[in-house]
């Protein structure tokens, strides 16, 4: 849904002229299941967004419409729901919830949610959502936010009352995303640099359409697995807050105390948050052949180490190594389904997409969805 019949869906709805705003989606380049380790990461917002519709009522109600379901919810901001329904609409009442315990005041509000991220696809279409929620909401209270807090207080929305105990980057990207940039940046500090992408690649995401959910408990487990293996290390490594503290030697040096799936776990964040930092820098130095050798290496380290890849994705990236023009490839997102994120020499997109489609249907007997993105800004009102 296109913004200006949105627009004309919320006065059918609500009889009222909103404002309007976006925010974006995402792809993670490089540096998975590292931001909830404090370590690093590389994401870029992408043109898919969700977009919110929004005008005050003079009640404390919230009346949330999604465009998506086709389903209306209302909610008492004096009187919220205590926990998650397991229900689409939990995103709102998670960033209303923890803006209001943050000292926030807002407004009764009628709200139209759209989007265009692709759901389940590792895109982070719920933080989009989250985002743009939570920016309107106080948008229309007439109040502004450092970006950064607004990050975390929707993460802390999907912590605690979505419960998909997921790291800052997804909300933070969507806040904080540069057009034709990527971000390094730094989960422990916030600290972060704008990398421009190559003018002569694009990137290119497949879908599996292999569907997951973060709250379906393989995400959490493999954050308590990290968990579990930065508390046995710190028995040789007193100073190691987190895994973000942990080398690769480390883990070779102390693996043998550890259980066998709690070191491969240690090894592919501590390995992925080096790779991700060379990653950077090969971007910084247009160094493309091994920025793309490090997305394959990233992708390897998810298949064996962490466990999280799928037939389906690695069948895509092993097309993707067949493809002409392509630097890299690697699975992206949670796993378990969802995308790859593929970095293509423009000229060869078309090549590019016509054989990794006929590929992976000769052996699924269905075609991927295959989006040519470009970075995007973060999210912004746009009426």
């Amino acid at each position: 849904m296109q913004h200006f019949e949105q627009i004309d869906a919320f006065r059918r709805l609500f009889g009222a002229q909103p404002a309007v705003y976006q925010a974006p989606g995402r792809v993670n380049l490089i540096g998975e299941f590292t931001d909830f380790n404090g370590g690093f990461v590389l994401p870029a917002a992408i043109g898919f967004y969700t977009r919110a519709a929004i005008a005050a009522r003079d009640d404390r109600k919230l009346a949330v419409y999604s465009a998506n379901y086709g389903e209306q919810v209302e909610f008492d901001l004096d009187d919220l729901p205590p926990q998650r329904a397991g229900h689409w609409s939990d995103y709102v009442a998670g960033v209303a919830h923890i803006l209001t315990r943050r000292g926030h005041a807002l407004r009764g509000a009628n709200l139209l949610l759209s989007g265009d991220v692709p759901q389940g696809a590792g895109l982070s279409s719920s933080a989009s959502v989250e985002v743009v929620t939570a920016f309107a909401l106080l948008g229309l209270a007439g109040q502004t936010i450092d970006l950064r807090q607004l990050a975390l207080a929707c993460q802390e929305a999907e912590n605690e009352f979505v419960g998909a105990r997921c790291g800052i980057m997804d909300q933070f990207i969507s806040c904080h995303g540069e057009a034709h940039k990527a971000l390094l940046l730094d989960c422990r500090s916030l600290e972060y640099r704008a990398l421009p992408l190559p003018a002569g690649a694009r990137l290119v995401i497949c879908n599996t359409l292999v569907k997951h959910s973060h709250a379906g408990g393989e995400y959490n487990q493999r954050r308590a697995e990290c968990e579990e293996g930065a508390t046995l290390l710190q028995k040789f490594l007193p100073a190691a807050q987190s895994l973000r503290d942990v080398t690769p030697e480390d883990v070779d040096r102390y693996g043998p105390e550890l259980p066998e799936v709690i070191r491969r776990r240690c090894l592919h964040v501590t390995s992925e948050n080096r790779r991700t930092e060379q990653a950077a820098n090969a971007l910084a130095n247009n160094d493309l052949a091994a920025f793309g050798a490090l997305l394959g290496q990233s992708h390897e380290s998810l298949r064996d180490d962490f466990a999280v890849s799928c037939a389906e994705l690695d069948l895509l990236v092993e097309l993707a190594g067949q493809a002409a023009g392509v630097y890299g490839s690697r699975m992206t997102g949670g796993g378990f389904g969802g995308c790859t994120v593929n970095l293509v020499k423009t000229e060869s997109v078309a090549e590019f997409q016509a054989t990794v489609s006929e590929g992976f249907a000769r052996t699924f007997n269905y075609r991927p969805e295959i989006y040519v993105c470009a970075a995007a800004d973060g999210v912004r009102r746009i009426i």
